[in-house]
């Protein structure tokens, strides 16, 4: 069965059907892994810079963003990797498919319009995963992400959270990916 994904400018309209697909991803896969005590806040916060979803027949399926920051030991270990400055950095986030379009390559599409949006802004795309979410780290190896370390996030009155950091590729081995994946 073929799919007509769109992949657009997130819009105000899409929030409250993308905070019902939140939580139902919340129930499948325990993302996100902790709180968030306004789930909003978190898909919606003040440090985005841009965010897209991807939609099929109308409907919201998907969703990612870039962050101007993450946790510093992210954005630390990214910068020393890619030899870039912090500010040269966009942070991938909030990477969300609905259990009902996986596996159909909206999660692809989602990130390759991240990793374009980065780098239009001349900037270079990085990311975080909790360590534990094997299918998201799966997407985005096979995206052509590549995993540079590990850090620990620590919280007030929660348990700390171990995550691998990501570098995105560069705009040619984003093209050999997507040339691969057809």
């Amino acid at each position: 069965m073929l799919f007509d994904v769109l992949i657009r400018p997130r819009r105000q309209s899409d929030v409250d059907p993308l905070l019902e697909m939140v939580q139902l991803v919340k129930r499948v896969d325990g993302y996100p892994p902790r709180g968030p005590g306004d789930l909003e806040r978190f898909m919606v916060p003040p440090e985005q810079l841009w965010a897209w979803v991807a939609e099929i027949d109308s409907e919201v399926v998907g969703h990612v963003a870039l962050h101007t920051t993450g946790a510093n030991d992210t954005v630390d270990l990214a910068a020393r990797h890619t030899g870039k400055a912090p500010e040269d950095l966009a942070v991938v986030a909030r990477v969300v498919v609905s259990p009902t379009a996986r596996r159909i390559g909206v999660g692809h599409a989602l990130l390759d319009t991240a990793v374009t949006g980065a780098y239009e802004r001349g900037q270079h795309p990085i990311l975080e995963v909790a360590v534990h979410f094997d299918a998201a780290i799966g997407l985005y190896e096979s995206c052509g992400w590549s995993r540079v370390g590990e850090v620990t996030i620590s919280f007030p009155d929660e348990p700390s959270l171990q995550r691998y950091v990501y570098v995105g590729p560069t705009p040619a081995q984003e093209e050999a990916a997507a040339v691969t994946r057809r």
